[in-house]
């Protein structure tokens, strides 16, 4: 059976998708061509059993760590039979103990669909803390880890990395944290500057001259505010003076109004009103009829407005907009990762808006999968997980053993997953080909896909 990731580097330039060379096998269980059919797998009619709970083997009684010179930093030699230990650093038990566990299950249902992959996970529970992730850090680096596959949060990651540091020991962590990247450690997180790039960037493709962003006053919210700056710039639009509102807050009417800058408006159109009602002539009769009826805003000074919240804050948020001239359909809405959530889809201020995320039918095979195999479906997290996995597996598969180093994690070309082509930079930092995405209520469609290379960028 072929490989979950694959790398980009082989694709010919007749956009067929071959194996990789060496290291790196092709992702082809979820693409278009495959039917839901996955090779290796049991018979249709038969049941798959999922996969166990604990797929290391019990450690030796005595281990010692490696001494990891510079030069084969990252190289595990393996001989016949032998894998290369993977450390699985999630939240087992805490508050999201749910999504660590959902997680698990994605990385164990990569590994069990690499037939021949020379790795083995060891998952050890950092119990959602900077000092449980710590520990659990240790223990499997102890136990003979040449690689780390998380922790979740930026916190963890950022604990972990001087403990990886000083065995050499690259990190591959969930957060969207680019400070805690560089230095061996990668952040795999869907980055919200990516997000805004990408959106941002098809936004402009499509007339948009001035965007405004309505942004919660958060570290993400800060984040998504000095991304769009970098894009707008990028694309040599006017950046609107950004407005946060106070993400605990149940009342966000003041912060729609100075978006808005309504009160000024209003009192512009409150003297227009005056002025007209005193003159008789059959246009000024009319104008003064529109005003009324309120056809005519005064211009808000931008195009477009970027919205980075989603979920219930945004069902709060978004019947305030056009109350106070925020029109949609003079106004293109735009978001982030955070509105890839069905339940959006039924706010009607959102129809026709854009934003930027994986598309969505990269993973529908393996929600049906997973679906299949624990009785309920993935958290949306899960893909990280099973990509990050299914990549280690990837770079395992050389005669010669695992190569986890900088430059086979770095390939310039990238690899393919569940969420689309992605590569690491040498900061540390993830890129993305993202999609552009269109809301309706009668079903989301694909506006701009997913870029098939690195070409470009």
């Amino acid at each position: 059976m072929t490989s979950p990731v694959r790398s980009l580097s082989d694709r010919p330039k007749a956009a067929s998708l071959l194996l990789l060379a060496a290291s790196v096998l092709l992702l082809a269980f979820f693409l278009a061509g495959c039917g839901g059919t996955v090779p290796g797998y049991p018979p249709r009619g038969q049941a798959v059993a999922p996969p166990p709970q604990e797929v290391a083997p019990p450690p030796p009684p005595e281990v010692t760590s490696p001494t990891v010179t510079p030069s084969a930093a990252g190289k595990v030699p393996l001989g016949p039979g032998e894998k290369a230990m993977v450390g699985l650093l999630l939240p087992l038990s805490g508050p999201n103990a749910s999504l660590g566990q959902g997680m698990l299950d994605a990385a164990q249902v990569a590994l069990f669909d690499i037939q021949g992959n020379r790795i083995s996970l060891l998952p050890r529970d950092t119990h959602g803390t900077a000092d449980g992730a710590v520990a659990a850090a240790r223990d499997a680096l102890d136990q003979g880890a040449r690689l780390l596959i998380g922790p979740l949060t930026a916190q963890e990651v950022a604990a972990v990395k001087p403990v990886a540091g000083e065995r050499g020991v690259a990190v591959l962590g969930f957060s969207t944290a680019v400070d805690v990247a560089g230095d061996g450690t990668y952040v795999m997180g869907l980055l919200p500057s990516e997000e805004v790039r990408r959106v941002v960037g098809f936004a402009h493709q499509k007339g948009a001259q001035r965007i405004a962003v309505l942004a919660p006053g958060s570290a993400y919210g800060q984040l998504v505010v000095d991304a769009l700056k970098t894009a707008a710039a990028a694309e040599q639009v006017t950046l609107v003076d950004p407005v946060f509102f106070d993400p605990s807050a149940v009342d966000l009417a003041p912060s729609v109004r100075q978006l808005a800058h309504y009160d000024n408006r209003r009192a512009a159109i409150d003297q227009q009103r005056k002025q007209l009602a005193n003159a008789r002539d059959p246009a000024s009769q009319e104008a003064l009829r529109r005003l009324n009826e309120g056809l005519a805003q005064n211009d808000l000074g931008f195009d477009a407005i970027l919205l980075p919240e989603g979920g219930q804050q945004f069902k709060l948020l978004g019947p305030l907009l056009p109350q106070y001239g925020i029109d949609p359909n003079k106004v293109h809405f735009l978001g982030t990762g955070l509105w890839d959530d069905p339940s959006l889809a039924t706010e009607s201020q959102l129809e026709g808006a854009w934003y930027a995320a994986p598309d969505p039918n990269g993973r529908a095979d393996f929600e049906k999968r997973f679906a299949t195999l624990y009785g309920h479906p993935p958290p949306r997290l899960a893909t990280l997980a099973y990509d990050a996995t299914a990549l280690a597996a990837a770079l395992s598969r050389s005669p010669d053993g695992a190569d986890f180093s900088a430059d086979a994690l770095t390939n310039p070309n990238g690899f393919l997953g569940l969420d689309g082509i992605f590569r690491f930079r040498a900061d540390g930092r993830v890129e993305r080909g993202l999609a552009v995405i269109e809301i309706h209520k009668a079903g989301n469609t694909i506006v701009s896909p997913e870029p098939q290379s690195f070409s470009g960028f």
